[in-house]
């Protein structure tokens, strides 16, 4: 029993000791070549994907910053039609004040000036859209 497990050692040491043994050149040749051609298409690969990524992530930002111009547009058509209601309404009580003819004068004016206040607004807001 004790000479199978010597011989069975030696036969041990002796077969890892041929897993070391160096490959020939053109076989280490080979591998490297073949290593490499796996790493340059996995690179290909990879970069080919972030550059996907950053297209997809480039276009959100497009939108997102279209969606932000076009809000930022409404907000200010928004706050000039308020400026020009506000004026408006300021006009019209001020045309209360007079009689007749000046009256339906003065509201027929502060109906015009309300009117291409509006209009203004609503170009200022379409010239901001995208």
């Amino acid at each position: 029993m004790h000479k199978l497990l010597i011989l069975s050692g030696i036969v041990s040491v002796a077969l890892l000791g041929g897993c070391n043994k160096p490959k020939s050149p053109d076989a280490v040749a080979n591998d490297v070549a073949a290593a490499q051609q796996s790493a340059d298409q996995r690179v290909a690969k990879v970069e080919n994907q972030a550059e996907q990524d950053a297209g997809k992530a480039a276009d959100k930002v497009d939108s997102k910053a279209v969606d932000l111009n076009n809000t930022e547009a409404k907000g200010a058509y928004d706050i000039a039609l308020a400026k020009a209601e506000g004026d408006h309404k300021v006009a019209l009580a001020h045309c209360n004040a007079l009689a007749g003819d000046e009256q339906a004068k003065c509201k027929k004016m502060a109906d015009a000036d309300y009117d291409a206040a509006e209009a203004n607004a609503k170009a200022g807001e379409t010239a901001l859209r995208q």
